[in-house]
């Protein structure tokens, strides 16, 4: 069992960077943007949608924990938790993913609903039950819950569902909500953040706490008023800084007041610049890095990378301009 504590906060899906001329994976810029991740304050995210873990074979995830893990212990940072994304096609294929992931040093897992029966998954509540609980059950190393309808074709887990199988396995400790649904994560954080829950059902880390992370950051601000525990967020990528910030204002605000106007203005850039990213996908992230730090180059085909006209209206929009402005004058470069 691992030592590292999953806390809350602000995660990042750090991309996985591949060589231009032979889509091999290029390690130096991952190992570099990893370092300027975790050095702003946000904790990284491994083979995660960001990080095309689609397109990665499964040696070539565990070369990415390795060498995650090597260049954080080499920098001093053997405190920071690697979470690593184990989604496969079946359970066994997730299972086999979670053993390797662990044994290259990841500390929790990361798992989606497999998508592809999504016709006979999504009737059959039980079956998704079952699914995640033989991996909680099986898993060397603690899990996620993972659920991205638009990435499972269309399997939306509910907070009764996600609630319960937080109270009966303890190797489950925490979820993501990329459906983007406030009104489930404040349901789910109405159970299992209160104090009573956190006594009665311990995860098996007894400091731990199960964590209800945001899939977006445009409204990290509300989850905090419903004690929710941050968001992992591809906007993390281009702003760690104000993202960390704004996180850092949201729950300073909960005691003091005076910390709210900032964290409001703060948090309406934010959301403009998600909703910006996010249309762009895996491409868009990347062009981005691309501009700001010499390195991001294209998705692996068949995902198309972003048009030259596509790139540069979204490097010039309001919303990317206003918040690259933010992260330059809180990160002080």
């Amino acid at each position: 069992m691992t030592s590292r504590l999953l806390k809350p906060g602000v995660y990042c899906p750090i991309p996985s960077f591949f060589q231009l001329d032979t889509e091999d994976l290029d390690l130096p810029s991952f190992e570099a943007h990893l370092l300027r991740i975790v050095q702003a304050g946000v904790w990284p995210l491994l083979a995660g949608s960001n990080g095309e873990a689609i397109h990665l074979s499964h040696e070539e995830r565990t070369t990415l924990v390795r060498g995650a893990r090597r260049t954080l212990d080499a920098r001093g940072l053997t405190d920071v938790p690697l979470v690593v994304g184990t989604g496969g096609g079946s359970t066994r294929e997730t299972l086999l993913l979670c053993r390797a992931a662990a044994d290259a040093g990841a500390d929790y897992a990361i798992v989606i609903t497999p998508g592809y029966f999504a016709g006979a998954l999504a009737q059959d509540r039980e079956a998704l039950k079952e699914f995640y609980r033989e991996v909680a059950r099986k898993s060397p190393i603690p899990i996620l819950l993972y659920n991205f309808p638009a990435a499972s074709g269309g399997i939306d887990l509910d907070s009764e569902l996600i609630t319960e199988l937080a109270s009966e396995d303890a190797n489950i400790v925490g979820v993501k909500l990329t459906c983007g649904n406030v009104g489930k994560l404040t349901r789910v954080c109405a159970t299992v953040s209160d104090q009573s829950y956190t006594s009665k059902h311990p995860r098996k880390t007894a400091t731990e706490e199960f964590l209800v992370l945001g899939g977006y950051t445009d409204f990290l601000l509300p989850s905090a008023y419903v004690r929710g525990h941050g968001a992992i967020t591809g906007l993390a990528n281009v702003a760690p800084h104000s993202i960390k910030k704004l996180y850092d204002l949201s729950v300073q605000s909960l005691t003091d007041p005076s910390a709210l106007l900032e964290a409001q203005r703060l948090q309406g850039i934010v959301a403009r610049g998600d909703i910006t990213l996010a249309g762009s996908g895996v491409s868009g992230t990347k062009s981005l890095l691309q501009r700001l730090y010499g390195y991001g180059g294209n998705p692996r085909r068949p995902l198309p990378p972003i048009s030259r006209e596509d790139a540069e209206a979204l490097w010039n929009h309001p919303h990317i301009r206003e918040l690259v402005a933010l992260e330059k004058q809180i990160s002080g470069q």
